[in-house]
């Protein structure tokens, strides 16, 4: 994973902690450094990326949308309390998540953690799992590959955004509260802002093309959550 942050003191903390629980750690203290090793890793490039938003080049929101440009790696936005804008306008771009300054390192540790054993739980076994395809009408939604697919041609969300789709899409017309789909989803007992799955639903909205004045993908349930509104295809 990569650590990005201008602070020596945190980036190093962070490392130990991860380190210490087995994880590979590369780390950086600015947005160019991070491009630049991004691009060296490949793709799929690390597993996580850590990005502080306060960078002191490009800026952590800069960074955030070059990665959302070629790749879909998980994206853990580290922010102070005073940037509540920069921390949902980051989530608009493709942030999976936001931990805020000050932070327990056991914490980040957890989250990330999550995360990988997520990417774990879904790169499988050999044999494909119960409906690894889900089919609608215009939509198709291969879990295994983690591909999308609509009458336009491909969409491309963010990994968290991938897993949202699904979950939803998993059991169409159940409705979500925000608090279910974060467990659903994080994975973990969140203690941030439940607006995160809104801004995501947003962003899913955007690519798939689902206009929220009138959806016909994600119905909003007022007061309560969120459904997804194809029927599986015959």
């Amino acid at each position: 994973m990569l650590i990005v942050d201008d602070e020596p003191q945190i980036r190093a903390v962070l490392r130990a902690y991860l380190e210490a629980d087995g994880f590979e750690v590369a780390e950086v203290g600015t947005g160019t450094e991070a491009l630049r090793e991004l691009d060296r890793a490949g793709e799929p490039p690390f597993a996580v990326v850590l990005l502080d938003i306060g960078l002191p080049d490009l800026g952590g929101l800069e960074v955030l949308q070059a990665i959302r440009a070629v790749s879909g790696v998980y994206v853990i936005l580290v922010t102070a309390r005073s940037e509540e804008v920069d921390k949902l306008v980051g989530l608009s771009v493709g942030a999976d998540d936001y931990i805020t300054k000050p932070f327990s390192p056991r914490e980040v540790v957890a989250r990330v953690k999550v995360v990988l054993r997520r990417a774990g739980d879904r790169s499988g076994g050999d044999a494909r799992p119960p409906e690894a395809v889900l089919a609608f009408d215009g939509l198709v939604i291969d879990r295994e590959r983690r591909e999308i697919h609509n009458s336009v041609g491909p969409v491309t969300l963010s990994a968290l955004e991938f897993d949202l789709l699904v979950a939803l899409a998993a059991a169409p017309g159940r409705v979500f509260s925000r608090a279910q789909l974060l467990q659903e989803v994080w994975g973990y007992d969140f203690y941030g802002d439940e607006r995160v799955v809104d801004v995501h639903i947003r962003g899913m909205r955007a690519a798939l093309g689902d206009d929220a004045a009138r959806p016909e993908i994600i119905g909003t349930v007022r007061g309560v959550g969120y459904k997804f509104l194809l029927r599986p295809a015959p």
